[in-house]
């Protein structure tokens, strides 16, 4: 029986990653989506971390990944860490089946292992909704993106020990390759 293994990419993972964001993402009007050169950027960038690109491999064959990478929220006080969540990716022939939940739901675990607290990600609010993802503007989370409305989301992870206060409210600035998609 074949099973889905979830665990963090290595570097033998980045050609096999970039063919399943190519499928996924592939559109007949660009020869190479922008996610492919996004991953293939924010790896060599500060916003980079290894236990956060995250893939889901059946049957030997990678099929799905989900990165998290560094942004910051600014406020008045400077600047607090937090994660964006994207692209997110699974290869058409085992879309639909449950593999890119489970690629998600593992980067999030481990991005709660890491002490990690706040979350965010543009995408379709139905299906982030079911990770616990809801309207970053609740948060007082601004971006380039707060202007499309649901589709920016972000999600507070439960902190690891007892209190914390919640994530202050603030313009997330995303890392120089995010602005190229």
């Amino acid at each position: 029986m074949t099973t889905l293994r979830l665990r963090p990419e290595d570097p033998a993972d980045e050609a096999p990653v970039a063919r399943v964001l190519a499928a996924a993402f592939a559109r007949p009007d660009v020869a190479a989506p922008p996610e492919v050169g996004l991953v293939e950027e924010l790896r060599h960038s500060a916003a980079w971390i290894p236990e956060l690109a995250m893939v889901a491999e059946y049957g030997g064959e990678v099929v799905g990944f989900a990165l998290l990478t560094r942004v910051r929220v600014r406020t008045d006080g400077g600047g607090w860490p937090a994660l964006v969540l994207g692209p997110v990716a699974v290869a058409p022939h085992r879309q639909r089946v449950g593999h890119g939940a489970a690629v998600v739901q593992a980067a999030l675990d481990a991005a709660t292992e890491l002490d990690e607290r706040l979350v965010v990600v543009l995408g379709d609010p139905a299906y982030y909704r079911r990770f616990g993802f809801g309207p970053a503007d609740r948060l007082g989370l601004t971006s380039p993106w707060s202007g499309l409305g649901e589709p920016w989301q972000a999600l507070v992870l439960p902190p690891s020990t007892g209190e914390e206060p919640p994530p202050p409210a603030g313009e997330v600035v995303f890392p120089p390759p995010w602005s190229r998609v």
